[in-house]
């Protein structure tokens, strides 16, 4: 599958696409909006962050205790649930006079629910399309991402303007609500891909095997840790410039948007291997420009520039899918989503921790070194094709696993 064309026609994929457009859009919209809420209430660049990429912090515990439910629930049910969850729990978030910490405690419980339904969405992905149109698919969806974020930063500035940033955070629960209505209406009804019901020892049991092996744990830690540190210099765009944060937000989804539509579509797969360091390096060292004050039309296009690499987490989760048996898929999807969005959430306290005894620029630039140093220190675990010999404390081979039927983005956000 190699072609839109060919995409689109897949049955079902044109639902998932835009109930994801519209879950995406929302998450824009409401995230911007409750950043600049709370920093306005609190004046902390460490509140900000934690606002916008708090809920992140909570995946761990859905990771933990819920992600063996990614192959054990009937997926259209649980994107639903989820959705409309979020619904709710975002406008929540906009009853006037709601304490700070009310806010955090919605987050938590909603930062929760997205480990599940990251799982759920993604292993559907991988089985509505067969394994040749993964990659493909994949791009689409992080595409449409960075395309609906483009719009909803940019959107989401003036709306906070217009409508205030609780009736923006009332927008963001009503798309939320639509983005249930379209899967619930576009998607069959499926049975779980596993038989059996899902439990905290069965997610640990998944968990570990999928940590038991160095590939796959390298790939985990190239999917999450490079990611998270940059995203943490994106939670600082709110206290860097308050009244301009919507634009360097979109310049970053802009930059992941072409970065996925690039590396998705006509990246040749002999190369894939060879550029994803390339744009794991290329995701972090523009922000160096931070650090020495730049005009705000420099700072667009080092945001820009960086956002392409990106595009690096296409390549690894295709990687990590060569690497896992279909049945694990959307644990396996599941748990890198959920350790990618905690790493973002970590990265941003820390991001808000470091300005508030620093500087926004300063703090940005402290991560993006860290995310170069630690994109280095992984190159060796990550030598050699994914494909044939199974990895280490592997029970299947990697080859079984891609034969069995063989990367989120920022899914993210980021």
């Amino acid at each position: 599958m190699r072609t839109y064309r060919e995409l689109f026609g897949a049955p079902e994929f044109a639902p998932l696409f835009w109930s994801t457009t519209l879950n995406t859009a929302a998450a824009t919209v409401s995230g911007l909006a409750l950043g600049v809420l709370v920093y306005g209430a609190t004046g902390s660049p460490l509140l900000a962050a934690l606002s916008m990429f708090g809920a992140s912090l909570a995946q761990v515990v859905g990771a933990v205790f819920l992600m063996s439910a990614a192959d054990r629930v009937p997926p259209r049910g649980a994107l639903v649930g989820v959705a409309a969850l979020f619904g709710v729990g975002t406008a929540v978030q906009a009853v006037p006079g709601m304490p700070v910490w009310a806010v955090f405690v919605v987050l938590s419980g909603l930062g929760t629910a997205a480990a599940l339904g990251g799982g759920v969405r993604y292993g559907l992905l991988n089985e509505i399309l067969a394994r040749d149109g993964f990659l493909l698919g994949r791009s689409v969806l992080n595409m449409v991402t960075g395309l609906a974020q483009v719009v909803g930063f940019a959107a989401g500035g003036v709306l906070v303007t217009v409508l205030s940033p609780r009736g923006t955070l009332l927008l963001g629960a009503v798309l939320y609500l639509g983005s249930a209505v379209v899967a619930r209406c576009g998607l069959r009804a499926r049975a779980p891909r596993v038989a059996g019901r899902a439990s905290v020892a069965e997610t640990w049991r998944t968990n570990r095997f999928l940590w038991s092996s160095r590939a796959r744990r390298c790939t985990y830690l190239a999917l999450w840790l490079p990611n998270g540190l940059v995203v943490g210099c994106e939670a600082l765009f709110v206290p860097y410039d308050p009244g301009r944060a919507g634009w360097l937000f979109a310049c970053a989804a802009l930059g992941m948007f072409v970065g996925d539509a690039v590396t998705g579509r006509w990246v040749p797969p002999r190369w894939r291997t060879r550029i994803d360091l390339p744009l794991r390096l290329l995701l972090a060292v523009p922000y160096a420009v931070f650090l020495f004050g730049p005009p705000f039309a420099v700072a667009l296009v080092a945001v820009l520039v960086a956002s392409v690499g990106f595009a690096a987490t296409l390549l690894l989760q295709e990687r990590l899918m060569a690497l896992t048996p279909e049945t694990m898929s959307g644990q396996a999807l599941g748990l890198h989503g959920a350790g990618m969005m905690t790493a973002q959430g970590v990265c941003a306290g820390l991001a808000g921790a470091l300005a508030e005894w620093t500087s926004p620029a300063v703090a940005m630039g402290v991560l993006a070194s860290a995310s170069v140093v630690v994109t280095v220190a992984l190159v060796p675990g990550l030598r050699g094709s994914p494909g044939g010999a199974g990895a280490p404390g592997d029970t299947q081979g990697a080859g079984g696993a891609a034969g069995a039927g063989a990367r989120v983005a920022g899914d993210g956000v980021g």
